[in-house]
């Protein structure tokens, strides 16, 4: 099958199912049917048969401050390597229990809720019905290492966060505003998905059990539609802005245009699995987008994190997001976008007078010949006709072929 026909019949998901499926070299941790441990704090709710679904703690063989197995803001600005940030999630222990999401009332979800209102490491023990086995890898989710359904699950006593705590006993509080004075107070995001996850937030008799995967970008959306609804009322920026950011085998570059709200997200996998060049982009306008991106959660990932940027600036910009993921790179959830976005925007800009000359400069970073983004793209190649630039005119940026980005 042609990389063309691959790209508009299986699309991305089929894609990544085939890099997930591909991550068979790891070893995860061996542990009995009987475990004690320390929870980072950290839980996982599964989507599969929702609204009976399995869900239950997660839970590392060691005793004592586990935190930085589960805190994805401190892996990429803490110069984390992918096989530390694996290493740490290998050594997680999943303990699963059916249970209905609408069921927050019971005390096996009240642990759960114990575990992620907890400020610290939470210790553990578990009884499996079976040793706990296999891994998951995702690009929507963390990794985490084995799993199996629960015997018995028991936690010690541990302090909560005050302003978890806050919002667990405020019933008349919406989910959607808790989440946003949680942003707002400057709560880690996976401390706010976690705690909006296991239906700590709400109002009373309308709390739930919500999926970590459509948790993440249900917390990623809501804050994003926030800062944009900030964003959209500041002066636009004066000239063309190049972010740059390299970690865990991507590339990334993010342009901001001196023009009102747009958005864009191209992402091109690059032989991860062999010979491979796929490219998948999109995109919304002004007014926003409608329907839920094909590019799944990393689209609204790096909306927030672009958004969070702009809106402390008080600024308002066009933005087109290109990322490249290469040989080496391995699917770990959707932080992996938000956090090196986040990276990059925090890193110095270089401005430029035209945006042919920050494609001639992408066209030096990238290994992808440059013409292949604007080609995928809809914002980009519209920015470009608007300036009477043609792909002709970048028939001599060839990209850097097979310079491997920082590891």
């Amino acid at each position: 099958m042609t990389d063309l026909s691959y790209h508009m019949i299986l699309g991305k998901g089929a894609y990544l199912r085939q890099l997930t499926t591909a991550t068979t070299q790891m070893k995860s941790v061996e542990v009995g049917k009987e475990m004690t441990g320390s929870s980072p704090p950290s839980v996982f709710i599964g989507s599969w048969n929702y609204p009976d679904i399995f869900a239950g703690p997660m839970i590392a063989p060691v005793h004592g401050d586990t935190g930085i197995m589960d805190r994805p803001e401190e892996w990429i600005c803490g110069n984390l390597s992918q096989e530390e940030i694996i290493g740490y999630r290998m050594n997680l222990v999943r303990g699963k229990h059916m249970t209905n999401a609408c069921d927050v009332g019971s005390r096996f979800v009240e642990k759960l809720q114990e575990i992620v209102l907890a400020d610290s490491s939470i210790e553990s023990e578990a009884a499996f019905e079976s040793a706990p086995a296999g891994f998951s890898f995702s690009e929507e989710h963390t990794p985490f290492g084995p799993s199996a359904p629960l015997e018995r699950f028991e936690i010690e006593a541990g302090r909560w966060d005050p302003s978890l705590e806050k919002v667990f006993y405020d019933t008349d509080l919406t989910a959607r505003n808790a989440v946003l004075d949680l942003h707002n107070s400057g709560l880690a995001f996976s401390t706010i998905q976690k705690a909006f996850s296991a239906g700590t937030m709400g109002r009373g008799p309308k709390r739930r059990l919500v999926p970590t995967r459509w948790s993440i970008t249900a917390c990623d959306t809501m804050i994003g539609d926030r800062l944009l609804s900030e964003v959209k009322k500041c002066p636009v920026i004066d000239t063309m802005r190049l972010y740059e950011f390299a970690s865990l085998h991507n590339r990334y570059a993010v342009l901001l245009m001196p023009t009102s709200w747009q958005y864009e997200w191209t992402e091109a996998f690059l032989h991860v699995l062999g010979n491979e060049e796929y490219v998948f982009s999109d995109h919304e306008g002004h007014k926003g987008k409608d329907e839920y991106s094909p590019l799944g959660g990393c689209y609204y990932s790096c909306k927030m994190a672009v958004l969070e940027a702009l809106a402390r600036e008080h600024r308002q910009a066009g933005a087109i997001i290109l990322r490249e993921a290469l040989p080496g790179y391995v699917p770990m959830g959707v932080f992996n976008v938000r956090e090196n976005v986040r990276s990059a925007m925090r890193e110095p800009f270089t401005e430029f007078e035209d945006l042919k000359s920050v494609i001639g400069h992408i066209s030096d970073m990238f290994t992808l010949p440059v013409q292949r983004f604007i080609t995928e793209t809809t914002l980009l190649r519209e920015s470009l006709r608007q300036r009477q630039c043609s792909l002709s005119d970048f028939s001599g940026f060839s990209g850097k072929r097979n310079v491997p980005p920082e590891a």
